[in-house]
């Protein structure tokens, strides 16, 4: 018998999922590229009245549906975080990109078992692009199955960054190192870039500075492709490890190798 968190993720739940995403996508496009008001948090980073819309929506349709899990989000209190079922929401990932009015942004919904990510939407609602992957299936792009590119070596690899802003102080030198060793560096991709990873468009994210809800809903996705994402380190990503540091790649060869060199450059 299996572990119960190496067990399929239920068809119900994968539904559920795609469900809140579709509740998101009107209220996103309601606001986009419309005069919004932009406050500034306590973190510096920007949230409009859409972020909150979105993820005050998405709650209450978890708490109807299933009262006994947790909820972990980015503009709202956590919620039942020691609950077996968790689940994790970034309404807006890329809020600057929203602002600004480009459709790089994507509204992020993962489900954690044990603190382990099983479940993730990625759903870029102006363009009608959406990703899902579930432990147990294929990964799908707009319900096609889809697999990452093979590519082993950091010679031939695409790289996606989201800012150079947040790659600051014992951070500069492994990306600087990587920049020098890759064949294309893309700045700005936000969310998009793993969605991107994970059609085999591009090869490599790198990222910095995160929380959980901006990188576990890419975890099932990426992985499900069949490509990997890990922190820094190499180590799984889990509501436990908390992790701020993020890599994905399609090709496990390549993954392997970025962890090296950017281990050397941290040691």
């Amino acid at each position: 018998m299996k572990a119960p968190g190496l067990q399929p993720v239920s068809p119900r739940l994968v539904e559920f999922a795609e469900r809140l995403a579709d509740a998101a996508r009107p209220i996103v496009k309601r606001h986009f590229r419309r005069d919004l008001a932009v406050e500034q948090k306590s973190d510096s980073t920007p949230v409009t009245a859409a972020d909150r819309q979105v993820e005050g929506g998405i709650r209450r349709l978890i708490r109807s549906e299933y009262p006994d899990h947790g909820i972990i989000g980015e503009e709202f209190d956590t919620e039942g975080d020691n609950a077996e079922y968790v689940w994790v929401i970034d309404p807006i990932d890329g809020t600057k990109a929203f602002i600004c009015g480009m459709p790089t942004f994507g509204t992020l919904i993962a489900l954690a078992r044990g603190g382990d990510p099983v479940l993730g939407v990625m759903d870029q609602p102006i363009i009608g692009e959406r990703w899902v992957g579930a432990r147990g299936s294929p990964a799908r792009f707009n319900g096609r199955v889809v697999h990452t590119r093979r590519c082993a070596s950091m010679a031939e690899a695409r790289l996606c960054l989201t800012s150079p802003d947040h790659f600051r102080g014992p951070d500069e030198a492994p990306l600087a190192r990587l920049r020098n060793k890759v064949k294309v560096v893309r700045w700005g991709a936000s969310c998009y870039g793993y969605g991107l990873l994970a059609i085999g468009c591009i090869d490599l994210v790198l990222d910095t500075g995160l929380d959980p809800y901006d990188y576990m809903a890419q975890v099932p996705i990426v992985q499900q492709a069949g490509g990997l994402m890990t922190d820094w380190e190499g180590r799984e990503l889990s509501l436990q490890l908390g992790a701020s540091r993020v890599l994905a790649a399609g090709d496990p060869a390549l993954h392997a190798e970025v962890v090296a060199l950017i281990r050397a450059e941290l040691s």
